[in-house]
């Protein structure tokens, strides 16, 4: 099981003390964040991309290519990339560099996002989401698994004897992750390819998630690759904790209340009972979290939302050496424990080179 963060990478106001922190000031803080990430020896940094105020982060690469020069372990990913109006080449050829520069320590996920208005912004038409998610993928996994392109599609101009450059490191392309919130498509999509889902169910109830995953993996066995519970999954999750769980409450509630993305609706503590959010000691948190399991099965990644709301830098440290001195051993341990031995563990660039290379062996006589 790999264990990680993803940061939305959002400005937002610190409620007890009316403090924002400038851009500059949120951007060096994830970068802080992320070196701290694999300091407490946790496995997977991610953040998100977005072309709109609060958030600060328009060009992923570019922050996980400082992150991979100050790291040695981490893998770094996004929480999305937006296959609808990024160029799939552009895609192709920034990964593949970035991959090289972090010596294979790359993955990413794909998604459509959730601001309307970023379409005309990038010339492109709403209406179409799912279809350009759908043709622009296609394109770019071409790009990553075939040398020389031929191509023509819908919303893009063709592309003759085309060449991604550079080429995916040791001709492996980074790990695919699709994720989604509510499009079963979008869960098709990931099983045809045989690429990992990841359900990022921190807003709704579990049952829905479970109806999505249950669909990947039932189509991902369909498509040929593998067995249902062998396919890649990755599930989101938000927590908060204190030794205390009264203390998590207290000092947590005026984030909650006040967070653009869920204040002013459900009450924390609703929030907390149908969410996977868990505002409590530590020993809550690992309970919630080997619940995961019973409903959504084995699965490989496990990433948190730890540095949002307005939660000042110096609080989400703190935060990060709990769940990697307290919470995480222990989940590593029971998760390991209850995994059959024919389930994956999470995907690394270093394991798939090894099972092309496994794959193109002569077979024996």
């Amino acid at each position: 099981m790999q264990f990680g963060i993803f940061s939305v990478g959002d400005v937002t106001t610190d409620p007890t003390t009316g403090t924002t922190p400038t851009e500059h000031e949120r951007l060096k803080a994830m970068l802080t964040i992320a070196q701290k990430t694999e300091e407490v020896g946790l496995d997977v940094f991610a953040t998100g991309e977005h072309h709109n105020e609060p958030f600060v982060v328009s060009s992923p690469t570019t922050l996980l290519g400082y992150v991979a020069a100050r790291t040695e372990k981490l893998i770094l990913s996004t929480a999305t990339t937006l296959i609808t109006t990024n160029d799939p080449v552009k895609i192709a050829e920034d990964f593949a560099l970035l991959q090289h520069i972090a010596d294979g320590r790359v993955d990413l996920m794909m998604g459509r996002g959730n601001t309307g208005p970023v379409y005309p912004w990038f010339g492109k038409d709403i209406r179409q989401g799912v279809n350009l998610a759908f043709e622009n993928y296609a394109l770019l996994h071409r790009l990553w698994h075939e040398d020389v392109v031929d191509w023509s599609g819908k919303f893009r101009t063709p592309l003759q004897g085309f060449t991604a450059t550079p080429r995916p490191l040791d001709g492996v392309a980074p790990f695919v992750w699709h994720g989604s919130i509510r499009t079963p498509e979008i869960a098709e999509q990931a099983a045809y390819y045989g690429d990992g889902f990841f359900a990022n169910n921190i807003f709704w109830p579990r049952s829905h998630f479970a109806r999505l995953i249950q669909l990947y993996r039932e189509r991902y066995e369909h498509y040929g690759h593998g067995t249902a519970d062998q396919a890649y999954v990755g599930l989101g999750g938000q927590v908060f904790m204190r030794k205390n769980s009264q203390d998590a409450v207290k000092e947590f509630r005026p984030y909650f209340d006040n967070a653009p993305v869920y204040g002013h609706g459900p009450s924390l503590e609703d929030f907390t009972d149908q969410t996977p959010l868990t505002v409590g000691s530590p020993q809550q948190v690992i309970d919630k979290t080997l619940t995961f399991r019973e409903t959504f099965g084995d699965y490989q990644r496990q990433l948190f939302l730890m540095d949002h709301a307005g939660l000042p830098l110096k609080t989400v440290l703190e935060q990060l050496d709990i769940l990697g001195e307290e919470v995480v051993p222990v989940l590593r341990r029971e998760f390991a424990a209850l995994k059959p031995a024919h389930v994956p563990d999470g995907p690394t660039h270093a394991a798939r080179v090894a099972a092309k290379a496994a794959d193109q062996q002569p077979a024996l006589v």
